[in-house]
């Protein structure tokens, strides 16, 4: 479906004519006109679909259309990579637009704290922002949200998993009751249908694609122990003329322990992580956006919501403990229908992890032989920790663990 066939206006038109968008995504085919008729919804997409879009551009239309004034939506978001993101796509949809938007996230930069607030006071159209800094600037007083006809809650499930429902429901004490109300998440656990229940009326719900990887992604694992990692790592890397690559990894000590070995091996990469500050972490991304760094080594904060296009590789070197976390990591590849490659490292304490990672997507990823320099690796046997036979160093060929490396409290008799 094109986008003309929805009606926008011609201004709109001219700005997605502008950014080449012309066909609809199967999310922004189902929820727009759902968006424009003025329901509630609640959209379960994975990432990379299009959700962005999905919601702002129905949104510009009736602001085009209807006129405008004060604060007219509120798009709440877990981080402020996401605010910024989704800001610097307004910027491009509202190019040809008399629409103004804010992005407002945490920090302590005075000068960034005194923009947000102008901007809340004189009024931005469209309000993108992390709940706890608004809160702040909520509780001050000087925010008029009475205008507001449109909230929407963007990665709704990752703002859950933060902790975030008691502060979205405080701040939706400060909007509305008659509004429109958007949720879009990539998973629909219980803790969504509560939410969903708190905060929507008589919603309308599309699914699209739910925990499955977007099917231009090559996927691939490697069995290996810990001390492997490094070596393998490097390996893989070496020689490789990609342009744009993410390596995941679980903690920030063992993000800057992998970007210590890529510098060290000559690689242009760098590193992001909370220990950065949101300067820092903004000229990173920058610096990868514009693909002046070939590889990005990162912790899970821009796991999700970081719109980065043509990502060639994405390296999980530790197994996401949430096997949801694992489509948003790989998704980070084959966006827009591009092709991409997501390989795993996992080690033998990661095994079942994976494991339900499998039967979440419902498909065995290809195991790829370790290189035999690397010496020997755990073997992938899921079945077997299933019925209590671990043994240190894997598993022998027919499963049986070693009596001296076997005990109770692992399953043992």
């Amino acid at each position: 479906m094109e986008f003309k066939e929805f009606d926008f206006s011609n201004e709109l038109l001219d700005g997605l004519d502008a950014m080449r968008f012309e066909k609809a995504t199967p999310v922004q085919e189902k929820t727009i006109p759902v968006i424009k008729n003025g329901t509630d919804l609640i959209a379960c997409a994975q990432t990379g679909t299009g959700k962005t879009a999905a919601y702002l551009l129905p949104v510009l239309d009736k602001l085009v259309r209807n006129g405008h004034n004060k604060v007219n939506s509120l798009v709440l978001v877990p981080t402020r990579e996401l605010a910024i993101q989704i800001d610097q796509q307004m910027e491009g949809f509202g190019y040809f637009l008399d629409v103004s938007s804010t992005a407002i996230y945490g920090g302590n930069d005075k000068e960034e704290w005194n923009r947000q607030k102008n901007a809340l006071t004189t009024g931005a159209d469209i309000v993108i922002a992390t709940p706890g800094r608004l809160i702040q600037h909520l509780t001050m007083g000087y925010v008029d949200m009475s205008t507001l006809q449109h909230l929407i809650l963007d990665e709704a499930d990752r703002m859950l998993d933060m902790g975030f429902f008691d502060d979205i429901m405080q701040v939706v004490t400060h909007l509305p009751k008659e509004r429109q109300t958007l949720m879009f998440s990539a998973t629909m656990p219980p803790k969504i249908r509560e939410l969903a229940k708190n905060i929507l009326e008589d919603q309308e719900e599309v699914n699209i694609s739910i925990s499955k990887p977007a099917e231009g992604i090559l996927q691939a694992a490697y069995m290996v122990y810990d001390t492997q990692k490094i070596a393998l790592l490097n390996s893989l890397l070496k020689d490789k003329d990609l342009p744009s690559i993410i390596i995941f990894s679980s903690t920030k000590l063992k993000v800057k322990e992998i970007a210590r070995s890529l510098k060290s091996n000559g690689f242009n990469s760098k590193d992001i992580h909370s220990d950065l500050e949101q300067s820092e972490r903004e000229n990173v991304l920058r610096d990868f956006r514009n693909r002046n760094v070939q590889i990005l080594v990162a912790t899970d904060i821009i796991a999700r919501g970081i719109d980065i296009e043509k990502i060639d590789l994405v390296i999980n070197f530790d197994v996401p403990r949430d096997a949801e976390d694992y489509v948003h990591r790989v998704g980070r590849t084959a966006r827009a229908q591009t092709q991409g490659v997501a390989i795993t490292l996992i080690n033998d304490k990661e095994v079942m992890e994976f494991h339900k990672i499998e039967q979440l997507i419902d498909k065995v990823v290809y195991k790829i032989p370790l290189p035999a320099d690397l010496g020997e690796a755990p073997q992938y046997n899921p079945e077997d920790l299933k019925k209590g036979r671990r043994r240190k160093g894997g598993f022998n060929k027919g499963g049986q663990g070693r009596k001296k490396n076997f005990k109770k409290k692992d399953g043992g008799k």
